[in-house]
């Protein structure tokens, strides 16, 4: 029985040890050394996690960021602490709150006002929500802050876009798009069941339909738009990390996420790569082109959550 056991350990271990390997082996780096200075880039959700470590990158890089983050203090820390690890001093917070969409036509105007180019706009901010939430617009928590607050910001912003030319647009995904169930006359869930992790894998969806019609209406102009999946990463998005469960989870599979720096690598591939120059409507991870759920092939589907987000977030 011992040799029976210590054989079954023997080979579970090499198993762990293979899918670790290929794990790290297939991880996407982005290689190219493309500087950026002269260029303006917008970062949502910038002052933690993968947005932190893709706006110190582009930083390095020359550009002139901003970090768009709904908390002052930590958006002023993340400022500070990438100006010092960069030297770049042209680095900016502003305040935006996805889960407002005033705060988001506020946030729009300022920039428009202010700024006099926008060559890469990058919509990574996202949560995952465990309760039925609803925002001061009357949407769901998760909907708004990972789907129509940057479906609004976007649009809104699409004018400078399109001025300053050869610009790119990058919406973070995720893999959780594949289980998405989209009923684009319920998105708020209202005549189904609360779900955390549905409301997530919809919202998800929608970031890969969005970017699929936003690259349809962008043909004939010089902006391209792509979304992504970041991989698994060891983050704080799930705010019930603390539960027994979440953290037998994290120490057992933590060997096999991947580091915030090694998350940002497709946003920051997709930002500045001139392979990617011109290519548009794709969805990418490990900084390569990957297949979508069958509902994000849906051009129908796509049209129509377009349609639907312009009303609910009241633009033509």
């Amino acid at each position: 029985m011992f040799s029976i056991l210590l054989c079954a350990g023997l080979i579970i271990s090499v198993f762990l040890l293979i899918s670790l390997l290929y794990v790290k082996l297939t991880l996407g780096v982005c290689k190219c050394s493309k500087h950026l200075v002269g260029k303006v880039v917008i970062i949502t959700g910038a002052n933690s996690g993968i947005g932190y470590e893709t706006a110190k990158d582009l930083a390095h890089r020359g550009a002139r960021v901003i970090l768009a983050c709904r908390n002052e203090q930590r958006g002023l820390t993340a400022q500070n602490n990438i100006i010092a690890d960069t030297g770049n001093q042209d680095i900016h917070y502003r305040q935006l709150d996805l889960a407002s969409l005033s705060s988001v036509r506020n946030f729009a105007e300022d920039i428009l006002k202010n700024e006099k180019r926008l060559d890469v706009l990058i919509n990574n901010a996202g949560i995952y929500a465990t309760k039925c939430t609803k925002t001061v617009d009357g949407h769901l928590l998760d909907l708004q802050s990972n789907h129509l607050g940057p479906f609004l910001l976007t649009n809104l912003l699409l004018p400078l876009l399109k001025k300053t030319g050869s610009s790119r647009i990058v919406n973070v995904s995720s893999i959780a798009h594949k289980y998405g169930k989209l009923d684009v006359n319920d998105l708020n869930m209202e005549k189904q069941p609360y779900s955390g992790g549905a409301a997530y894998a919809n919202s998800k969806l929608c970031n890969v339909l969005m970017t699929a019609e936003l690259s349809q209406q962008l043909k004939g102009h010089d902006v391209t738009a792509n979304s992504l999946h970041p991989g698994v990463i060891d983050t704080d998005i799930i705010p019930n990390r603390e539960k027994i469960l979440m953290k037998l989870l994290s120490l057992l599979f933590k060997p096999y996420f991947k580091t915030k720096w090694e998350g940002a690598q497709t946003s920051i591939y997709l930002a500045v790569s001139p392979e990617v120059q011109g290519v548009s409507g794709y969805y990418y991870s490990d900084c390569q082109q990957k297949s979508t759920s069958k509902l994000a092939q849906d051009r129908n589907l796509a049209r129509r959550l377009w349609e639907v987000s312009e009303k609910l977030v009241k633009i033509n």
